[in-house]
């Protein structure tokens, strides 16, 4: 039986009451300030993973009970203590693989430090989760018949660990890449890269919406704390993979384009009668790719830090989408806002899309 860990954390103070619902009595800046003192808790125990080689797993979500706003606010080196207790945790539970889930893979040095105070490997799963949006935006494309060659693709946060690879993998197959972030001087640096890889040369800029009005195609996958892509943004028919945890893209979106397609990236199917323990707000059996990543790793036997830092390889990706396979992990289709994405939801988009666009042709 291989094993390992899982780090999670509530996104937002109110994701405590799926572990504590008492806590829906408690306001909220109460919550935060008792939380920011506790300790790690073991939120569950992982059972009955099994891949198609006859590997089993089992492994253990720890919580770290800070929010993504604290995570960002507080004191970097309190937040990283948090993180390394709540890795020691899941290593005291039995595991040999500890995973960083949504912000603690991103405060400090992406998981470094925390992999420098430990005994166990210890993994971000960025790269499957670049891998599974980039399977995600393909499948996406080709049910909205967008051609990828043609297609012009905006990539925000894309200086970022998951955006930079996203963007390198993306660009030798697309018409135009446009990268948005806050910092001209990596998007230089990025796209000199993706000059020198594929050829193409890219489109680089600070204004968000300015990318996302020309795009066909926009992956979110900033690290902001809220929701910042908005529904005036966007074009009829375009498509929105929103990486980001929490979210990028704005709830309004979702109510007031039917004439766009959003979904979330890196939603991944789980090989065998896997019982997780608790409601994360996914179907039965269905991770986030970060975690897969981590219980990939360990079916595989390889008890090594596989992604840290903030520089990915597209050819750690391509590695980890082949493990993946071969443990018989897969993209669990498309969701949007906790719905599942059918055929019928696309071929509407698809007629609304084209509605708009004759609405804007005759105006």
């Amino acid at each position: 039986m291989e094993r390992f860990g899982f780090i999670l954390h509530p996104l937002e103070i109110r994701d405590i009451t799926r572990k504590f619902p008492i806590a829906e009595k408690l306001p909220d800046y109460w919550l935060e300030a008792m939380f920011r003192h506790s300790p790690p808790i073991k939120v569950s125990h992982i059972t009955g993973i099994c891949s198609p080689r006859g590997v089993e797993a089992e492994g253990w979500f720890v919580g770290c009970l800070l929010t993504s706003k604290q995570m960002l606010q507080l004191p970097e080196a309190l937040v990283l203590e948090k993180i390394i207790r709540a890795a020691r945790k899941a290593q005291a539970l039995g595991a040999q693989i500890v995973g960083l889930g949504a912000f603690t893979a991103v405060v400090g040095d992406a998981g470094i430090t925390v992999a420098r105070n430990m005994d166990i490997a210890v993994t971000t799963g960025n790269s499957y989760t670049v891998a599974t949006a980039i399977q995600g935006i393909r499948y996406a494309a080709d049910n909205m018949e967008i051609s990828l060659n043609d297609a012009s693709v905006a990539v925000l946060g894309a200086t970022g660990s998951i955006g930079s690879a996203c963007a390198r993998i993306l660009a030798r197959d697309v018409g135009e890449m446009i990268l948005a972030a806050r910092s001209p001087g990596k998007l230089e640096k990025l796209a000199s890269k993706i000059r020198e890889e594929t050829e193409l040369g890219a489109v680089v800029t600070t204004d968000l919406a300015k990318a996302c009005r020309r795009a066909d195609i926009v992956v979110a996958v900033t690290s902001a704390t809220g929701a910042i892509v908005e529904p005036e943004w966007l074009k009829p028919g375009a498509i929105i993979c929103d990486v980001a945890r929490p979210r990028n893209v704005s709830r309004r979106v979702a109510e007031m384009r039917k004439d766009v397609l959003v979904f979330e990236g890196g939603v991944v199917e789980v090989p065998g009668d896997v019982e997780f323990g608790i409601d994360f707000g996914f179907p039965a059996r269905t991770s986030y790719a970060c975690m897969a990543e981590t219980m990939i790793l360990a079916l595989e036997g390889r008890y090594e830090s596989f992604t840290l830092g903030r520089d990915l390889s597209v050819e750690q990706v391509d590695e980890i989408a082949h493990l993946a396979a071969r443990n018989g992990f897969r993209v669990g289709g498309l969701r949007s806002f906790e719905r599942a994405v059918t055929k019928e939801w696309i071929a509407q988009v698809k007629d609304q899309a084209r509605k708009a666009r004759q609405v804007t042709i005759s105006n």
